[in-house]
């Protein structure tokens, strides 16, 4: 079996990289402005980058792809929030406690998810928060921002160091496009993760807390592991397929592996969909690949 890869970069379209870059160091001090392969890029120091395109005009978010937001593990999260409140460059966005409204900044702020479930509750399981009168833990959580063009992004603490730490997807089959990441790229599940015995494609149940005022489904929800990066991802959130990713503001996810002439073979024997042939990236070379849900993924190798 070949080693899994390692997770590269996420590629990013914008009209504006230099601007969109010098947001996120402001941001998250610990990442950097730079260069890889020509093009302009976001260090982050656990070895992983932003990259982007420059493109004439702010690219499109919807209607959706697979590819929904990334975000950093931070030290400090409420530090954070406190001092992104201060900075007029930075909209934080409300997560929503109920379908009748209210809202935090931080899901620790509202009811506590069951232990080990989805990061969220349904209205019933509210109503039994309430009648039970349980408090928020307070702490560490997640929050979100809005960055440059419309892109989600969400820091998520308290964690040891800053840093790039995950993509969030959405997918139309959650558990099948488990056993494709698993199957295709070798990668293992997330730690924590244990899949559904009758696996769904969607329950009804949406939950709370959520960056709609509707709720967000849940479950299923499934993720892998890259390295240090986790990719996690919950149902197709609308009646529609989701769209390709290229040509979004997330254009595409990339990983990096050792030799990409062996992963072609096995990926062409596995019939797995290429999107672009090897082709020259920088001083290297990579191949795009397609995911189960339309999403672009670009192996390339590492030199």
């Amino acid at each position: 079996m070949l080693p899994t890869p390692g997770f590269h970069h996420m590629h990013l379209n914008s009209a504006d990289p230099d601007g969109a870059i010098d947001f996120y160091t402001r941001q998250f001090p610990s990442t950097s402005k730079g260069t890889w392969a020509g093009l302009p890029a976001l260090l982050s120091p656990n070895n992983v980058m932003i990259l982007f395109n420059k493109v004439d005009k702010p690219p499109a978010m919807s209607p959706p792809s697979a590819i929904w937001h990334f975000g950093w593990h931070v030290p400090d999260v409420r530090g954070k929030i406190a001092e992104y409140k201060t900075r007029p460059e930075v909209k934080l966005l409300p997560l929503y406690t109920t379908d009748e409204g209210g809202y935090v900044l931080i899901n620790s702020d509202t009811w506590p998810a069951p232990k080990g479930g989805a990061p969220g509750l349904t209205k019933a399981q509210i109503a039994d928060a309430k009648a039970g009168d349980v408090q928020p833990l307070g702490g560490g959580g997640f929050a979100y921002m809005e960055g440059p063009e419309g892109a989600l992004v969400e820091y998520v603490g308290d964690h040891p160091a800053e840093r790039f730490d995950h993509v969030h997807l959405w997918q139309e089959d959650p558990i099948a496009a488990l056993a494709w990441y698993q199957k295709h790229l070798n990668a293992p599940v997330r730690p924590g993760f244990t899949p559904p015995e009758q696996p769904v494609k969607r329950r009804p149940e949406r939950s709370w807390p959520a960056l709609n005022q509707e709720g967000m489904f849940r479950d299923p929800r499934a993720g892998v592991t890259f390295g240090d990066v986790v990719l996690t991802w919950y149902a197709n959130q609308w009646d529609t397929p989701l769209l390709p990713s290229r040509g979004q503001l997330q254009d595409h996810i990339a990983f990096s592996v050792g030799d990409l002439d062996a992963w072609i073979a096995k990926l062409r024997d596995e019939g797995v969909s290429f999107l672009e042939q090897p082709y020259p990236l920088g001083d290297t070379r990579a191949v795009m690949i397609e995911g189960p849900s339309r999403e672009a993924l670009e192996l390339v190798e590492a030199r």
